[in-house]
């Protein structure tokens, strides 16, 4: 009988500091340094948009502390899917799933890669804006080398976010300083008449939310590698109040700085609005503020590369997609055919190259579900009142995010029509996929041969297997 040292399974290495800098890292991504201007140009004034950080910051805290309350109640890996199948029912589960896999994940990756490109080369072609084959092919070779990473060891990829997450630190603080020193100069011209409405667009608003939402996005990954966490009932619900509360303190300074700094007009037309703002402060050294600012996006790609395969790794354990996405390398102990399925969208997304388009694209789904998760809990908490519940948060805190996220969901649909409805219709033909393969499994059976014939083939040449040993 093999031991549990010789078996394939996922092993529990994330320390409570490795879940800090997951968190953390994944949160502080691209948002910050490319999400001012969404949100300013969209709330109308720099008094709207900072109410929109800090409720964006409350809004995200709710939300961490309701999946808190379902990660140490139901204690599988998986994140949203996992907490939809299990509140509200397979069909649910899979149009998260299919969206996520086929919308959500590939664009959000995008987003962060191309930031990653744009800051990583933009001092090259200064002042100059880089040429927008060269960022998408630095994109490209960035998220390769990611996911290659990732492939190869679960304890160098915890390593490298930690290294990775001290990093972007740097660079929040080589923002905050400059604008605080000018601020405490008496440099306080920016700030007159912050409530201006001469360019308010309240249709605009759902907008302005979606960019400060995904300035904050990622407090959720640590949920998605539950099975992975050392005394999850205890550490997650700790990483989850740690890490955004630091979180919206550094933001909230940060764009106190950039509002210092630059004008209203500045950040509006600016491409990279932390090289602007380096290029008025830091002079000399600004080429290391975008250089640190793609070493941030790097970590953010990291973090969650490794946090989402492990959903398509549920799934696909769950019966909810093919088998061969449920295996892991018998040597590294990584889901590694769970992470090359992602390559193939994420490059097509990085091809496609509209920053902010992408952005619109995907979260109209991604908020919707999660107001669905928060609305499972709801629904779990009274179908099983007896349950152990190591973290349980008040109700009003899961009805709060449900109620905002369905609203700016709502709102969505009319402020962006075209990129909502585009994503609506992705996720619901998810429908007829759930129908035909998964709950009436209608395949022919030569279909069905050929297809176990190719996972045998590909099993074999990824060197995986099913995991030996059940975590949860």
């Amino acid at each position: 009988m093999k031991t549990a040292n010789g078996a394939v399974y996922l092993r529990k290495k994330i320390t409570l500091i490795r879940a800090i800098s997951l968190t953390i890292g994944t949160i502080i991504g691209s948002g910050i340094f490319i999400s001012p201007k969404g949100v300013l140009k969209n709330s109308g004034n720099i008094g709207l948009s900072f109410l929109i950080w800090v409720s964006s910051g409350v809004l995200s805290m709710c939300g961490a502390l309701s999946y808190a309350d379902l990660a140490t109640t139901i204690k599988k890996s998986g994140g949203h899917y996992i907490y939809l199948l299990e509140t509200l029912g397979p069909v649910p589960a899979f149009l998260r799933l299919w969206a996520e896999f086929v919308m959500i994940r590939p664009a959000n990756i995008a987003v962060v890669c191309l930031a990653f490109g744009r800051y990583l080369i933009e001092p090259l072609f200064a002042p100059c804006n880089a040429p927008a084959i060269a960022v998408k092919l630095i994109s490209a070779i960035g998220i390769a080398v990611i996911i290659a990473l990732n492939c190869w060891s679960v304890s160098w990829s915890a390593n490298v976010q930690t290294v990775f997450t001290a990093l972007k630190l740097v660079a929040i603080g080589l923002i905050i300083i400059p604008g605080m020193m000018a601020l405490a100069e008496g440099k306080t011209e920016n700030f007159q008449n912050v409530f201006d409405t001469s360019s308010l667009a309240l249709d605009k608003i759902p907008l302005a939310f979606y960019s400060g939402m995904f300035a904050f996005g990622g407090w959720f990954y640590v949920t998605f590698v539950t099975e992975e966490i050392i005394n999850p009932e205890r550490n997650i619900p700790i990483t989850v109040i740690v890490s955004l509360t630091f979180v919206t303190i550094c933001y909230l300074l940060t764009n106190i700085s950039y509002y210092t700094v630059l004008t209203t007009n500045e950040i509006l037309t600016s491409e990279a609005v932390a090289m602007t703002f380096a290029d008025q402060t830091l002079e000399k050294i600004s080429p290391l503020i975008s250089i640190l600012v793609a070493m941030s996006c790097f970590g953010a790609l990291n973090g969650g590369i490794f946090a989402s395969s492990r959903m398509l790794f549920v799934a696909s354990r769950e019966g909810h997609w093919p088998k061969l996405f449920s295996m892991i390398h018998i040597r590294r102990h990584t889901p590694l055919p769970a992470l090359l399925l992602m390559m193939p969208l994420v490059f097509l997304m990085i091809g496609i190259g509209d920053l902010y388009g992408l952005l619109n694209f995907y979260s109209f789904s991604r908020w919707l579900f999660m107001g669905l998760v928060t609305i499972g809990l709801i629904i779990h908490r009274q179908k099983h009142p007896d349950l152990p519940r190591p973290f349980k948060v008040p109700l009003i805190i899961p009805i709060v995010f449900s109620t905002m996220c369905l609203f700016i969901v709502g709102m969505s649909l009319y402020s962006d029509p075209v990129n909502t409805g585009i994503g609506c219709l992705i996720t619901l033909s998810g429908l007829p996929v759930y129908y035909l393969t998964i709950h009436k499994q209608q395949q022919p059976q030569r279909l069905r041969k050929t297809f176990n014939f190719l996972t045998l083939k590909m099993q074999v040449l990824m060197e995986v297997i099913p995991q030996e040993i059940k975590t949860y």
